[in-house]
């Protein structure tokens, strides 16, 4: 989905844009498209969430551009992870996340393709040059931030004679106030009631295809790991139907277990059978032949871990699919081995059982030891063994703690996501991965506290941006005002 949006902005540029030629926008945007692509943050899933659907919500921009007749628009805010590393001096909200990607934030108000593509590029400190100087009379882009790109500028009297708005006088307006969730959902609610309604038809579908392949094939569950729309999760399912009726025996391994669409086809380090969506059913086939083979590989990882917790007095080795990337069982069982193999030669003097009831998740992108908010040990494949061993014992009593805290904020998160959706007669509240607890929490009390008849019967998604998705459900942000 993200390469057609991608791909969509290019070939809008080519056809609406009258100071860009094709191969010029394409090259245009190309330095962009390799800074934010999700598909390089494979190892980082909070800024591969941020930037996939800060690409959809660019998409849409650039949709309203080119309406027939299109008159007026409302900035949108965006925020990109970017590659680069090293810091720069531009006037854009910028700060850098744990994993040190440079987080950009920026708002488009431009009103062509031209000014909407410098604007990205600057936002994210690319260079701008060999765009600006294709066309003598497009406007400098600093001008084009603060004025509106049309080709008549009226006297402010022409506004006050006929009624009509100002559009600059609009855009200093909106930069002014700030969105609140009331504004937000005035302005929202009928777009997002008209696509839930358009949508049902086919919740209902998935939810019959889903039940059905359950019960069918014994499953313990089948999830999505990407945010894809409701017809296109029906269109995977239907896919995994007809390769049930076409090839049953492959399918008796399955019993039990997950199944989950994603990027590629494998077993997943959590023991989920993975299918991918842009293969064909010959590589789902191969992959369900393959299952004898996978758990034989599983055991093996489930004794590494109890070996690798045995020399670490008794901590447990998990690996959480919230936290961690999205791993093959092949990849996360190098990387145990790795680090069992480390281990076993520094010969590390933990007392048996002395960390009994803590846990540690193993990464490979961290180069120092850290503690999760939940109580987990974030620990690097690539960590000195000495300063492991301090780090741990330091931390130990506030592992712990943590631990304790983590049971009692599940239980409040879901008291209060209950309560929400009671209260407000949601047909379904939840967040995305990348919000945690503690910010869930703290959105559903304020929640409660207004009233919003707005909310009756829709499907409201907390996130970290304003949004109505493709099948009506709301996304407002956790820090909402």
């Amino acid at each position: 989905f993200v390469r057609l949006c991608l791909d969509k902005i290019l070939l809008q540029c080519v056809l609406q844009s009258r100071t860009l030629s094709g191969a010029d926008a394409i090259n245009a945007l190309r330095p962009f498209y390799f800074a934010v692509h999700p598909d390089f943050f494979g190892q980082h899933p909070k800024e591969r969430e941020v930037n996939e659907n800060s690409l959809k919500r660019l998409n849409g921009y650039l949709e309203n551009l080119q309406k027939p007749g299109f008159r007026s628009f409302k900035p949108t805010q965006l925020t990109f992870y970017v590659r680069e590393r090293e810091p720069n001096s531009s006037n854009v909200q910028e700060s850098f996340s744990a994993s040190g990607f440079r987080a950009v934030s920026f708002t488009l108000h431009t009103r062509d393709l031209l000014s909407t593509v410098l604007d990205i590029l600057n936002s994210c400190s690319l260079s701008t040059e060999h765009v600006q100087s294709l066309n003598v009379n497009a406007q400098p882009h600093k001008e084009a931030k603060s004025t509106v790109n049309r080709p008549i500028k009226w006297d402010k009297t022409y506004y006050s004679f006929t009624g009509f708005k100002d559009p600059e006088e609009e855009l200093e307006q909106a930069q002014r106030v700030e969105r609140t969730l009331i504004s937000w959902l005035d302005d929202n609610e009928a777009s997002a009631v008209k696509k839930l309604k358009k949508s049902l038809p086919l919740r209902k579908e998935l939810e019959r295809l889903k039940i059905e392949l359950s019960h069918e094939l014994q499953l313990s569950d089948i999830r999505w790991q990407r945010s894809w729309g409701i017809a296109h999760r029906c269109s995977q399912l239907h896919s995994l139907g007809r390769l049930v009726q076409q090839r049953p025996e492959i399918l008796e391994n399955v019993k039990g277990h997950t199944v989950v669409f994603t990027d590629r086809s494998g077993m997943s380090a959590a023991g989920h059978i993975m299918l991918g969506t842009m293969d064909v059913h010959h590589h789902w086939t191969k992959i369900f032949e393959r299952l004898p083979n996978y758990y034989m590989l599983q055991k093996r990882l489930l004794l590494l871990e109890d070996q690798i917790s045995q020399l670490l007095g008794g901590i447990q080795v998990i690996y959480t699919e919230e936290l961690q990337p999205l791993l093959t069982l092949e990849e996360y069982y190098e990387t145990l081995n790795s680090f069992y193999n480390k281990l076993r030669d520094s010969r590390l003097p933990f007392h048996p059982r002395s960390l009994r009831g803590l846990q540690m998740v193993l990464e490979s992108d961290r180069y120092a030891p850290s503690l999760h908010e939940f109580g987990h040990f974030m620990i690097p494949t690539v960590c000195d063994p000495a300063a492991l061993q301090w780090f741990i014992f330091a931390k130990a009593q506030e592992a712990r703690e943590n631990l304790k805290r983590k049971e009692e904020m599940m239980i409040t998160e879901k008291e209060l996501i209950d309560t929400s959706t009671e209260r407000f007669s949601l047909n379904r509240l939840y967040k995305e991965p990348s919000v945690s607890s503690a910010q869930m929490i703290d959105c559903c009390k304020r929640l409660l506290e207004e009233s919003l008849p707005y909310l009756q019967g829709m499907h409201l998604c907390i996130s970290h941006f304003y949004s109505v998705l493709q099948d009506g459900d709301l996304c407002i942000p956790w820090n909402w005002k």
